[in-house]
């Protein structure tokens, strides 16, 4: 398909263009849009599973999510730490969701994720993006909660196949629905799962600072405009 896009952008060139063109010159611009179809496909590619990873983690495919990491690959939430491979990431989620395959009856458990700002290498193998995250979850007649975050997630693509490198979820609160993030008192709005406790993760949690104190994930990705790290 790709060499197909490529001949056919090549063939609607202008004859007279074309004439002038050495084969050099030819391979170079074949060259040129073959590296920028890949850097686009890339992009659809992250975008893809970056959701596929939500709709799993919405409906308890525990291992399913996993499984879209590399083998190596980490996945940090919050204040729970770092869990480094897919058996202990799919353990770790199976266990902060109810411990069991599936969601529990009555579990809500919706992760929205907006806004993906995705940073491209300029060889199409690796990626950084970040992402909004909004959670609606809750427990049927029980308790219902928003939560806020700010993903920083790093892609690479391993055999033609790209896949979550790291996975950095930011957590900035987890409110009440009926109270809302106005009302959290002290020392509410962010606290290590007893999921982390039971389970420690691979790397200790991080010491972060939460809503209402404003919380600046770091940024992979330089500045789109100015091209400077951005602090």
């Amino acid at each position: 398909m790709r060499r197909l896009a490529l001949a056919a952008a090549l063939v609607a060139l202008p004859l007279p263009v074309q004439a002038q063109m050495s084969d050099a010159e030819i391979r170079a611009e074949a060259a040129e849009l073959t590296a920028r179809v890949e850097r686009l496909e890339g992009v659809r590619a992250i975008k893809n599973l970056q959701r596929a990873f939500a709709y799993y983690v919405d409906r308890g495919l525990w291992q399913q999510a996993a499984d879209l990491f590399t083998d190596d690959g980490s996945f940090t939430m919050g204040v729970d730490g770092t869990y480094v491979g897919r058996e202990r990431i799919a353990e770790y989620l199976r266990r902060l969701h109810g411990g069991q395959e599936g969601l529990i009856y009555g579990q809500l458990n919706e992760w929205v994720t907006l806004q993906p700002a995705i940073t491209m290498a300029d060889d199409a193998t690796s990626a950084t993006a970040r992402w909004r995250d909004l959670g609606m979850l809750g427990q049927y007649k029980q308790h219902a909660e928003w939560r806020d975050g700010v993903y920083e997630n790093a892609y690479v693509r391993e055999g033609g196949v790209w896949k979550i490198a790291n996975l950095h979820l930011y957590v900035n609160f987890v409110a009440p629905y009926a109270d809302g993030w106005a009302r959290l008192g002290e020392g509410e709005g962010l606290a290590r799962s007893q999921a982390s406790i039971d389970f420690p993760p691979d790397i200790a949690p991080e010491d972060i600072e939460a809503f209402p104190e404003v919380q600046i994930p770091p940024f992979q990705a330089p500045h789109p405009v100015t091209g400077r790290e951005v602090e």
